[in-house]
């Protein structure tokens, strides 16, 4: 019986696939340069890391952003638990110790952090957000139901957050004393780690690691060959420019890939274990660091394809490729603070980001309330602003400069991450299809 014409055509292409793969690791492996620039990453980011690991075990002290943990008639009674059993705060002969029975008073520490935000129990939709009215303060005020509902809404007493008419974002419009009291430590320091996840991964491994590793490792990836002469031994061979290009591109990704691996799987592990939380593993953060492990990948194979087209066109091309690293760091912060920007459709980072930026959504659906409760503050009297006019707190600023939101809002967060990778893979294609052309036309030294 005679083999299948089919099965021999793929036998070869597998052979010669393999073999040039697996010169091409053998050679970055006996490359000082390449166990430099493994060692190199691991130690910076490992750096960054410890600056996280610090910012999770500082303590942050809690402020009584409402006031009531005071006793403003030195009677020995919160402020707030006058309020709430509706005796004369400013009177040392009406407190809740002239009930029958008496009620005794209690610590003031209970009334700080005592009405926080419910960002933890929210849905994706943040206009499902009514806050509540944890000490009570609203409701059993002695006020008209009017002064309780100044958000002019059908409800008493809640809180409700709205999109902007003319700018990306929510604004949050509350009711008397309804989430006026936050967890300062839980919220600044949940902010701080999406913050960091986010931040790092997209400028540290999706910028700095997927632009730099492909800038060091994939330039010279065919001139190397072009002028050292070994390329001649390749194109011997029954084998096309283009299949060589494309396996040495393989061979490259054999190399840069795990380099990426090994440094997103380290920062989940620290960042899972140190991060807060009431589990001992942040376990629902892994399809986050998931989508920055793809999108570093994605980087690293666009301009890995990118930066080796360059070297054929050229021997010096490095000094073509900066320009190119130049324009994606430019719409790397353009991706964080203009997400809107057209412009970030004709970049290789943008895309990445949009990875990153549409997974964090699918994990953190609250992230959009979460980010504007924080700037909102609860709107007391605003300890952490400048000359006490915001109330904003840390790190709410940060990520909302860091977090964006996915390219095509209609579209479901993975629906998102599916067409970004779609688009980075037709950028692949249709550099792989002129780098081979160019190829094609170079004589070898």
């Amino acid at each position: 019986m005679k083999p299948n014409n089919e099965v021999k055509a793929w036998s070869k292409a597998d052979r010669k696939a393999s073999a040039i793969a697996e010169f091409t690791l053998r050679q970055y492996k006996q490359k000082i340069s390449t166990w430099v620039i493994l060692g190199v990453s691991v130690v910076a980011l490992m750096l960054l890391m410890l600056f996280y690991i610090d910012s999770m075990n500082q303590e942050i002290e809690a402020v009584d952003n409402d006031g009531d943990s005071f006793d403003s008639d030195g009677d020995g009674y919160p402020d707030g638990q006058e309020r709430l059993y509706g005796t004369n705060e400013y009177s040392r002969d009406d407190n809740p110790g002239n009930f029958d029975p008496p009620i005794a008073p209690d610590d003031p520490s209970k009334w700080i952090n005592e009405d926080d935000f419910e960002w933890d129990q929210i849905t994706g939709n943040p206009e499902d957000y009514v806050g509540n009215d944890d000490d009570g303060d609203c409701l059993n005020a002695n006020i008209p139901n009017s002064q309780k509902n100044q958000n002019d809404n059908t409800k008493l007493c809640d809180v409700e957050v709205s999109p902007n008419r003319f700018v990306p974002g929510y604004s949050v419009n509350a009711d008397i004393n309804v989430d006026e009291d936050p967890d300062e430590e839980r919220y600044i320091k949940e902010a701080v780690h999406r913050a960091y996840v986010l931040g790092y991964g997209k400028m540290a491994l999706v910028f700095i690691i997927g632009i730099f590793v492909p800038l060091f490792l994939a330039t010279g990836l065919i001139r190397q060959e072009m002028t050292s002469g070994t390329m001649h031994f390749m194109i011997a061979k029954p084998i096309a420019r283009g299949e060589i290009y494309l396996y040495r591109l393989l061979g490259y990704l054999g190399v840069a890939w795990p380099i990426a691996l090994i440094l997103v799987v380290i920062s989940a592990l620290i960042t899972g274990f140190v991060g807060p939380g009431d589990s001992f593993f942040r376990f629902q953060d892994l399809r986050v660091w998931l989508a920055i492990l793809i999108a570093t990948w994605m980087a690293m194979l666009v301009y890995g394809a990118l930066f080796s087209a360059l070297g054929v066109m050229w021997k010096y091309g490095i000094i073509l490729a900066i320009p190119f690293a130049a324009w994606e760091l430019g719409m790397g912060f353009l991706s964080m603070g203009l997400p809107e920007s057209p412009l970030l459709k004709l970049s290789v980072i943008g895309w990445c980001m949009a990875i990153i930026d549409s997974a964090s959504i699918a994990t953190w659906p609250e992230l959009p309330t979460f980010t504007a409760l924080g700037s909102w503050g609860g709107g007391g009297s605003g300890e952490f602003g400048i000359w006490g006019f915001s109330s904003s707190l840390p790190g709410s600023d940060v990520l909302d400069y860091i977090g964006s939101s996915p390219p095509f809002p209609g579209l479901a967060p993975m629906a998102n991450v599916g067409v970004s990778i779609l688009v980075l893979l037709i950028q692949v294609a249709t550099i792989w299809l002129i780098a081979q052309s160019i190829f094609k036309g170079k004589e070898i030294e």
